[in-house]
C-alpha cells in the first residue's frame, strides 16, 4: 500500500515528504527505487493503480484541509471530447441558477491547485474598465463625475491608464474641476486665485473664453510651487515690509486695526480713525468724534464699530464715516468689542461686560451685563456657544452665549490677561506673566505653555497652521500651532520664527496666509508680505521697507 500510494503521490506531483491526516510520509531516493522496481514487478497492484487512475474513476486522498482530488493527465485521444461536448449541451440547456450549482459542485470536489488555476482564469473576466465602458453607452457624464474625486496623483495616474481614459479627464475639465475644489475648500487656494487673477478662469462654464484642460493641467504644480514657497517664507521669515507713518499730531500709538482686500481701519491713541487704501497706502478719511483714545474696533460691509476710552461705543457707516449710533452703557474705558449674527459683547475696565443685541446700526438694546471677573476686562470673544472674556485678575470666564450664565473659569497665569482668541474648542490667551496658554475650553485643562516673549503678551491670532503673537517687546512671533497642540513636540521648536521692526510696543496684530498686519506704540503699521518676496529677500536681519507718511492738516 505504501508504494501504491506514494506512486500515485508522485503522479499527483505532490513532494515526496507530505502531512497526511496528521500524520508525516517521509520517503526518501532509496524508497523511491524500490517502489517504482516493486510496481514493475507486481502485477496485480500495477494493474490495480491503472484502474485507480483511469477516467472511470476518481482518487480522493484524505488530507489535512480536507478532500483533494488527484490530478492525472488524461490523453488527448479517447471518449473525452465527445463526453465533454455533450456536458456542455447538457450544460446549456440548463437555467442560469442550475448552471451555478453544478459549478459550484464541481469547484467543490477539486483541489487547491485547481482552484488558484480558476481564480487565475476568472480574474480579467470579472475586471471592467467601466471609464471606457460608461461613454460607450452614452454616460460620459457618469465617468467624470467618478474620476473628478481623484487628487492630483492619482488624476495624473489616470491619464496615463490609456487614451480613452485621457479624452474623459481632458473633455470633463477635470483639472479645472480639481482646482476649483481646492479653491472652494482652502483658503490659501482661494487667495492665490485672487491675487494671481486666474479665479476668472474658474466657476464657469464651457465657452470660448475658458482655457483647453491642459491650462489646468500646467497651472496646478506651479499653484504647488507657489504654496511651498509661501511656507518656506513663513518659516524663514523672508517677508517684503511696508510701513505706514501715522505721524499722530498730539499722542503717538495705534490702538487696533482690521484690514481686507482694499482697506485698513486703524484706531489710534489721539482718538481718531484712520482708514487707508490697502494698494496705495494712502489715507482715505479720517473719522473723530470720539473725546478719548480709540482702543478697539470692529467692522463689515456696513458699519465700523469702535470702543473708546471715552466709555463709549460708537457705530459708523463704512462709506461715509457718518455717526450711526452711540452706545453709553459702561463708566469706564471700553477695551475691546466683538459683533456677528446680530450679537454684540463689550468688555470695560469697569470690570463688566455688556451683550447686546443689534436688531440694525441704529437698533441696538442692551440684553445681559455679565458680572464676575474681579479686575479690568479686557478682551471678549464669542460663537454661538459660548463667550469667553479674559480679565486682569488672571482669570479666563466662560459664559453661555444663548443663556448668559456663567459656566466655567479657567486658572493658570500668573499674571493679568490682555489677548485672548476662542475658535472651535481652543482659547489661546497671552498674558502679562510673558506667556501664552492654549486651553480645551470644554475640559478647562491648559494644553501647552508657551514661552519666549520678555515682556507682556499684548495680541494674538491664531489660524489652522499658526499662531502670531505681539508683545511690548516690540516682537512678533510665529508659532506653529499643531505642535504646539502634540505633547511630544519639544518646546524648542515650537517658535518658528521672530520678527523685529517695530520700536515700540506691538498694540495689535491680524494676519492671513500671505501677510502679518501689526500696529505698534511707534506710531506705525507695518504690512508683513510672505506672498510678494523679491528674490533677494533676507531672512534674517531688517528688511528693506516702503515708507508712507500720513500728515494730518
Amino acid at each position: 500500500m505504501t508504494s501504491e500510494f506514494a506512486g500515485r503521490r508522485r503522479r499527483a506531483g505532490f513532494p515526496f515528504s507530505q502531512r497526511v491526516s496528521g500524520g508525516i510520509i517521509n520517503m526518501e531516493p532509496e524508497m523511491e527505487d524500490k517502489t517504482v522496481e516493486l510496481m514493475n514487478t507486481s502485477g496485480m497492484e500495477s494493474q490495480n493503480l491503472v484502474d485507480d487512475l483511469s477516467p472511470k474513476k476518481n482518487t480522493v486522498l484524505k488530507l489535512s484541509n480536507g478532500p483533494v482530488v488527484g490530478s492525472r493527465k488524461r490523453p488527448s485521444e479517447g471518449n473525452y471530447e465527445k463526453e465533454k461536448e455533450h456536458c456542455i449541451a447538457l450544460f446549456d440547456q440548463w437555467s442560469e441558477a442550475d448552471q451555478v450549482e453544478f459549478v459550484e459542485r464541481l469547484i467543490s470536489r477539486m483541489c487547491h491547485y485547481q482552484h488558484g488555476h480558476i481564480n487565475s482564469y476568472l480574474k480579467p473576466m470579472l475586471q471592467r474598465d467601466f471609464i471606457t465602458a460608461l461613454p460607450a453607452q452614452g454616460l460620459d457624464h457618469i465617468a467624470e463625475n467618478i474620476l473628478s474625486f481623484l487628487d492630483a496623483r492619482s488624476l495624473c495616474a489616470a491619464e496615463l491608464v490609456c487614451k480613452e481614459w485621457q479624452r474623459v479627464i481632458s473633455e470633463g475639465m477635470l483639472w479645472k474641476k480639481l482646482i476649483e475644489r481646492m479653491v472652494r475648500t482652502d483658503p490659501l487656494w482661494k487667495g492665490l486665485s485672487e491675487r494671481h487673477q486666474w479665479e476668472k478662469y474658474l466657476f464657469k462654464n464651457r465657452t470660448s473664453e475658458i482655457p483647453p484642460n491642459s491650462y489646468y493641467h500646467s497651472l496646478y504644480p506651479k499653484i504647488i510651487q507657489d504654496i511651498e514657497t509661501i511656507e518656506a517664507n513663513w518659516r524663514c521669515g523672508r517677508h517684503n515690509l511696508q510701513r505706514i507713518q501715522c505721524r499722530s499730531e498730539n499722542s503717538k500709538g495705534v490702538y487696533c486695526l482690521q484690514y481686507d482686500d482694499d482697506k485698513i481701519i486703524s484706531g489710534l491713541r489721539d482718538n481718531s480713525i484712520k482708514i487707508w487704501d490697502k494698494q496705495t497706502l494712502e489715507c482715505l478719511k479720517v473719522l473723530t468724534g470720539h473725546t478719548g483714545s480709540v482702543l478697539c474696533l470692529q467692522y463689515d460691509e456696513r458699519v465700523i464699530v469702535t470702543g473708546s476710552s471715552d466709555s463709549t461705543v460708537r457705530v459708523w457707516e463704512v462709506t461715509t464715516g457718518e455717526v450711526l449710533n452711540t452706545l453709553i452703557h459702561h463708566n469706564e474705558a471700553v477695551l475691546h468689542l466683538r459683533f456677528a449674527n446680530g450679537l454684540m459683547v463689550t468688555c470695560s475696565k469697569d470690570r463688566s461686560i455688556a451683550v447686546w443685541d443689534m436688531a440694525s446700526p441704529t437698533d441696538i438694546s442692551l440684553r445681559r451685563v455679565l458680572v464676575g471677573h474681579r479686575a479690568a476686562v479686557n478682551v471678549v470673544d464669542f460663537d454661538d456657544k459660548y463667550i469667553v472674556s479674559a480679565s486682569g485678575d488672571r482669570t479666563i470666564k466662560v459664559w453661555s452665549t444663548s443663556t448668559c450664565e456663567f459656566v466655567r473659569t479657567l486658572n493658570g497665569h500668573k499674571r493679568g490677561i490682555a489677548c485672548l482668541q476662542y475658535r472651535d474648542r481652543l482659547v489661546v490667551s497671552g498674558s502679562s506673566d510673558n506667556t501664552i496658554r492654549l486651553w480645551d475650553i470644554e475640559c478647562g485643562a491648559c494644553l501647552r505653555v508657551l514661552e519666549g516673549h520678555e515682556e507682556l503678551v499684548r495680541c494674538i491670532r491664531f489660524d489652522n497652521k499658526r499662531i502670531v503673537s505681539g508683545a511690548y517687546d516690540g516682537k512678533i512671533k510665529v508659532w506653529d500651532l499643531q505642535a504646539a497642540l502634540d505633547p511630544r513636540a519639544p518646546a524648542s521648536t515650537l517658535c518658528l520664527r521672530t520678527l523685529v521692526e517695530h520700536s515700540g510696543r506691538v498694540f495689535r496684530l491680524q494676519f492671513d496666509e500671505f501677510q502679518i498686519i501689526s500696529s505698534s506704540h511707534d506710531d506705525t503699521i507695518l504690512i508683513w508680505d510672505f506672498l510678494n518676496v523679491s528674490p533677494n529677500g533676507q531672512s534674517e536681519g531688517r528688511s528693506p521697507s516702503r515708507t508712507y507718511t500720513y500728515i494730518s492738516r
